[in-house]
């Protein structure tokens, strides 16, 4: 019996975490899977994006096109993986049989890579999402919230460890300058 490593699956793009979910359940319903299979994971990192005024958590993909499953290579998990059973799996990361034959057999993850990866998803996990900045300095913004609802102004700075904005708006004839939360302005 050989032991379990970390391998890669290729996917079609789009369709990483609905090939996991099917691949899980394909284990779940299997037996002899469940004993070879340990772990199927999507690599994913979550951000805040803030589009048209609103904060929203997404999870991005580390790694677009790939799953990565920790599992005792066998026969019947290659056939299934192989076998197009399972709808936008192309297969596993691969390389040529070292025996020259037209084969190609499954590379394993270095165990060092694998822990990078592990440690991003744990770190990632404990850690708050990060928030992406779609602002630029010297962009105008119009404000969509609090006091000064409606006015137009112009990016100072970016405060992205508090998402927050400086901005430098005119009002009666007087630059002014507000700091404003990135949920309370939009792109103009």
């Amino acid at each position: 019996m050989s032991e379990k490593k970390w391998y890669v699956l290729r996917t079609a793009g789009t369709k990483e975490k609905k090939v996991a979910d099917y691949l899980t359940k394909e284990v779940e319903r299997n037996a002899s899977l469940q004993a070879m299979v340990d772990q199927i994971l999507v690599p994913v990192k979550k951000e805040i994006v803030t589009k048209n005024g609103k904060r929203k958590e997404v999870d991005r993909l580390l790694f677009p096109g790939y799953v990565l499953i920790h599992a005792e290579l066998s026969a019947d998990l290659q056939y299934i993986i192989r076998g197009h059973i399972i709808p936008g799996l192309a297969g596993f990361l691969s390389e040529k049989a070292p025996d020259g034959s037209a084969d190609r057999i499954p590379v394993p993850l270095r165990d060092e890579e694998a822990m990078r990866i592990l440690g991003q998803q744990d770190e990632n996990a404990v850690s708050a999402a990060e928030t992406e900045v779609n602002f630029t300095l010297g962009e105008s913004v119009k404000i969509t919230d609090g006091p000064f609802s409606g006015f137009s102004g112009t990016v100072e700075e970016i405060l992205q460890d508090r998402s927050k904005l400086k901005v430098v708006v005119v009002i009666f004839g007087r630059k002014t300058l507000l700091e404003l939360s990135f949920t309370q302005v939009t792109k103009e």
